[in-house]
């Protein structure tokens, strides 16, 4: 009797694994059901789920190529890493696109079966790079997936093709073992969604076992990993993205507000699962419409908005342009409006799903004439909550359409989020007028002297009944008005109304030297993750480097000036060519530098680390003994 293999497993602290296949591999949902797995287990996530652009790019093509990465820790992750420590890939076209990411002696899993002539010339290659020694750099795993899943199938009554589909599943089985990972969440996951196809659901969970088992029994393997649970605050946690946690934070804020949500989009990516969540929700009194265009969604959100719901649109880019004068009548009608723009790689159609943060001046300035209005932007997938929950505090206090800026990167990552209770949400006090005051006509445009908000009445209140449109009114009367003195007092107190929400809003924070230093990296949005672990770094290597993230566009926190005129230099990198850079300087006179990145790819750290580098920031100790003198 042969004695039992042992192999031994290593503790590390954290692992970056990406899953890449063709866009019909089920790489998404692999990516996400480990991520869930490692979740319940109690690890730190971050993730970064990469599709591809060409919604039905040619079998085994380098367009047709579809990532998922996933860093999972047992400490605070802000990322999903830099660069994969393991990779599976099921085809050639995966292995040309994602290898160079690799780290050198990284974990590589290739489907061999998957590695045929045909494939190997679609994806550009002279010879089988499994067998050419061109792999050398890595600790190689060829596994005939293709073959053993046909294998673990043979008694399914399913097609060859539908055997197929289960590759995934044996991928995410084999991983599963490799990394400790145990299988009875994806096993319940699978019994619930197959349930009405009960030969999927038991071929899924066949697959899931052989890749399981195949680590368990190939003598392929000398070690296998684990990473354990991270050290997290008490609390219930689930995974959220982005574009889950906007959609809770509008719905919370609808409840907290005492009114229902309405939401009316059109279908784009990234923005789209927005609209599809809120959808889901109609229990809670949500009513979603999908319009047949984007101006038609913000048409019927600002009909909403001023029949008193709390009212909201969805799109990324290309449709914020579309809606641009519907948006500029908002602002005009002074109504409490949220936009939620989810930026894509531009410009006009573009990367639509890759990310981008080059909408910034688009939101501040992307309209006719003087068109202010709030913008903010959240920095995690779960910030999206808190900034959803925000924009509407905002809207309905000042009476204001508020656009939220997310991107790509946000909507679609995930992360453990603290789930909040309800009762310890803030209230948003919203006040319907019921009479005028006094005897005579409704006042449409008179305003509260804190605030200048007006009064939110709602059509068909008996004696408030009022007209607002697209010409420019009289202040306090709402008449239409052609005077000249009129629209500028009014373009000013528009402006004014928008300025006058910097003191209603948190001071900006400094992470490192409070007081001033050297080096200031200003960020904004979902660079947030990439520059506070490249400064922390920074600031664990002795250097006099700080770091700021603005969550506040429009306005900028009243005391944003004064922090970066007590920093010797500033950096700002976004991913576009400057925009945030360009507002600065012209704000605030100061010589800004950029790094800027427009690949359809979030910053890595070493990028903003690399760059602190080249800067060459004083010592702390030296920036300490400056101040001192």
């Amino acid at each position: 009797m042969s004695e039992t293999r042992r192999i031994a497993v290593e503790d590390l602290d954290n692992i970056v694994i990406r899953f890449a296949g063709d866009s019909g591999d089920g790489m998404q949902l692999t990516g996400m059901q480990f991520t869930d797995t490692s979740a319940i287990l109690g690890n730190d996530i971050s993730t970064l789920p990469d599709f591809p652009a060409e919604i039905r790019a040619p079998a085994g093509s380098l367009a047709g190529v579809s990532g998922f990465q996933v860093n999972f820790s047992n400490f605070d992750i802000r990322t999903p890493g830099d660069a994969p420590t393991a990779l599976v890939v099921m085809n050639p076209a995966a292995l040309k696109t994602n290898l160079s990411d690799l780290d050198t002696g990284g974990i590589l899993i290739a489907n061999e079966d998957a590695f045929t002539p045909d494939n190997l010339r679609q994806a550009g290659y002279a010879a089988n790079p499994l067998e050419d020694g061109g792999l050398k750099a890595y600790r190689l795993y060829k596994v005939p997936i293709t073959k053993l899943v046909d294998n673990a199938l043979k008694e399914s009554p399913l097609t060859f093709r539908q055997k197929e589909r289960c590759k995934n599943f044996f991928a995410l089985g084999l991983a599963y073992w490799m990394f400790s990972r145990p299988l009875e969440s994806t096993l319940k996951w699978i019994k619930e969604k197959f349930k009405k196809n009960p030969d999927m659901a038991d071929a899924n969970v066949r697959a899931l076992n052989a890749g399981f088992y195949y680590g368990e029994t190939t003598e392929s393997f000398e070690v296998r990993y684990q990473v354990r649970k991270a050290k997290i605050a008490p609390g219930t946690y689930r995974k959220i993205t982005g574009n889950e946690a906007m959609a809770l934070g509008l719905l919370c804020a609808a409840e907290k507000a005492g009114t229902h949500l309405f939401m009316a989009g059109y279908p784009i990516t990234p923005a789209s699962d927005i609209l599809h969540e809120l959808a889901k929700h109609r229990k809670f009194g949500v009513k979603t419409f999908q319009a047949e265009d984007e101006i038609s969604a913000i048409g019927a959100a600002i009909g909403a908005a001023f029949g008193g719901a709390l009212a909201v649109t969805a799109s990324s880019g290309p449709g914020i342009a579309l809606k641009g004068e519907a948006i500029g009548l908002a602002i005009m009608l002074e109504l409490p409006l949220v936009i939620c723009d989810v930026q894509r790689g531009g410009p006009s159609t573009g990367l639509p799903t890759k990310t981008e943060q080059a909408d910034l001046l688009q939101a501040i300035c992307g309209r006719n004439s003087e068109s202010p209005l709030a913008v903010i932007a959240p920095a995690t997938p779960g910030e999206c909550f808190d900034m959803a929950f925000e924009a509407f505090r905002i809207a309905t206090k000042y009476m204001t359409p508020v656009m939220i800026l997310s991107d790509g990167y946000l909507a679609n990552g995930a992360e453990p989020w603290a789930v909040r209770k309800l009762e310890d949400l803030p209230e948003i006090p919203v006040v319907h007028p019921t009479r005028t005051n006094g005897d005579g006509a409704f006042l449409p445009y008179k305003r509260d002297p804190r605030t200048l908000a007006r009064p939110w009445a709602i059509p068909g209140t008996p004696g408030l009944e009022h007209r607002i449109g697209g010409i420019e009114k009289a202040d306090v009367t709402g008449n239409v008005s052609y005077d000249p003195d009129n629209h500028e007092h009014m373009v000013r107190t528009r402006q004014a109304k928008v300025d006058g929400i910097a003191a209603d809003i948190p001071a900006l924070e400094i992470f490192g030297s409070p007081s001033g230093g050297d080096l200031l990296v200003l960020g904004w949005g979902s660079t947030y993750g990439a520059i506070a672990s490249a400064v922390e770094q920074a600031r664990q290597d002795g250097m006099d480097v700080s770091a700021a993230h603005l969550r506040y566009m429009n306005p900028f926190p009243e005391n944003l000036g004064d922090v970066l005129k007590s920093f010797g230099r500033v950096l700002i990198p976004e991913m576009n060519l400057g925009q945030l850079r360009m507002l600065v300087r012209a704000r605030f006179l100061v010589d800004a530098m950029g790094l800027n990145k427009v690949k359809g790819q979030p910053f890595k750290i070493k990028e903003i680390f690399q760059k602190i580098l080249d800067l060459r920031p004083k010592s702390l100790a030296a920036g300490r003994r400056a101040a001192v003198a």
